[in-house]
C-alpha cells in the first residue's frame, strides 16, 4: 500500500520509523531482531536510509595512488527486501541524488518496482567530506525536485515523500526561501513531507503554518529523535543545523556524569513532544531510531 493511501485513511495517530542500513558483516537475522521490538506497535511502514558511495585513494608500492570504491553498509534495497520477507509491512527506501547519475537512479527505481516497493523518499543527499556545497555527479540531479519529477514519471506507481526543515536547511538564506524550494518539490509530485528532527514543537507548528500559507497542502509529518547523551546537545546542532531549547540543554547538562539520568531526561522530553503533537492532531509521528530500539520502544509504549 502507498503511504499516501495510508495517510488518507485517517484514524488514530500512528508511529513510523526510520532505520539506518547495517554495516557489512551483520547478518539478516541480526537486522530482523533489531527491528522486531517495534512490531508490537504495528507501524505501517519503515523508512530505510541511503548512503552514497564514497572513494578512497590507496598508495601503491610505486608511490602512485589508486582509487577504490568504499561501501561500508548494506544497500537500502537489500534491507527493504529483508524486512518485507519477515514482516507484513511497507518499506520506504531513500533515493538520493548524491553519487548517482539519472540513469543509475532510473535503474534502481525499476528494481524497486519489480520488488513491489511502491514508496520512496526522494532526497538530494549530503555533500561528501571536503565539499563545501553539494555537487552532483556528471549526469546526475542537482535538486531533489528534479528527482521527484523523475520518480513521478513511473506512471504514478510510487508514493513520494520529501524532506522539510522546520529550522531551514543550512544552505538556504532564510526560511521563506527554503519553504519556496519545498513547494517546488511538492509541485513536482511529492505526496507528503517528513521534517528534520526538532526539539521544540512550536518550531514545527510555525513551520506548518508557513507552509500552508505558501500553498503547500500535503501532509507534513513531524520527525523526532530522543536525546540519549549529554554530548548530543553539541553534536546534533553541528551535524543537522538545528536548535536545542535552553530548558532541555540545561536539564541535560545538569545530569552531569550520570548517563542513565541523561538518557531518561532525553526520553521524557521526547515523550512530552510526542504526546503534544498527537494532541494537536498530527496523523503520524516519525522517529529517527539511529539503529537503537530501547528508548524509541519506551516512547511508543507511552504514546501509542
Amino acid at each position: 500500500m502507498k503511504i499516501s493511501e495510508i495517510l488518507a485513511r485517517g484514524g488514530e495517530a500512528f508511529p513510523s520509523l526510520e532505520i539506518v542500513p547495517p554495516l557489512k558483516g551483520l547478518t539478516k537475522q541480526e537486522l530482523i531482531e533489531s527491528i522486531r521490538p517495534f512490531m508490537e506497535f504495528s507501524p505501517p511502514y519503515i523508512n530505510v536510509t541511503s548512503h552514497r558511495d564514497e572513494y578512497e585513494y590507496r598508495r601503491k608500492a610505486d608511490g602512485t595512488y589508486s582509487k577504490h570504491l568504499v561501501r561500508n553498509r548494506v544497500s537500502e534495497v537489500a534491507v527493504c527486501g529483508a524486512i518485507m520477507s519477515e514482516f507484513d509491512i511497507e518499506t520506504v527506501p531513500h533515493i538520493i541524488c548524491g553519487g548517482a547519475t539519472a540513469e543509475e537512479i532510473d535503474s534502481k527505481l525499476h528494481d524497486l518496482r519489480f520488488m513491489g516497493i511502491s514508496n520512496v523518499m526522494a532526497l538530494r543527499g549530503d555533500s561528501i567530506v571536503g565539499e563545501k556545497r553539494f555537487t552532483p555527479v556528471q549526469g546526475g540531479y542537482k535538486y531533489a525536485g528534479e528527482l521527484v519529477a523523475a520518480v513521478r514519471k513511473f506512471d504514478d506507481f510510487f508514493s513520494i515523500g520529501v524532506g522539510g526543515y522546520p529550522e531551514k536547511h543550512f544552505e538556504a538564506p532564510n526560511i521563506e526561501t527554503d519553504i519556496a524550494n519545498l513547494k517546488k518539490k511538492v509541485d513536482a509530485g511529492a505526496d507528503y513531507v517528513v521534517t528534520q528532527m526538532f526539539f521544540d514543537n512550536k518550531v514545527y507548528y510555525d513551520f506548518v503554518s508557513k507552509c500552508r500559507a505558501a500553498g503547500i497542502t500535503v501532509p507534513i509529518i513531524p520527525g523526532l529523535k530522543p536525546l540519549s547523551t549529554v554530548k548530543q546537545i553539541n553534536m546534533l546542532p553541528e551535524a543537522f543545523s538545528l536548535d536545542i531549547p535552553f530548558e532541555l540543554t540545561r536539564a541535560m547538562i545538569e545530569t552531569g556524569d550520570d548517563k542513565e539520568k541523561a538518557y531518561r531526561t532525553g526520553t521524557e522530553w521526547c515523550i512530552m513532544q510526542c504526546k503534544d503533537l498527537i494532541a494537536h492532531g498530527v496523523p503520524v509521528v516519525h522517529f529517527y531510531t539511529m539503529g537503537r530500539a530501547k528508548n524509541i520502544v519506551e516512547i511508543l509504549k507511552e504514546c501509542f
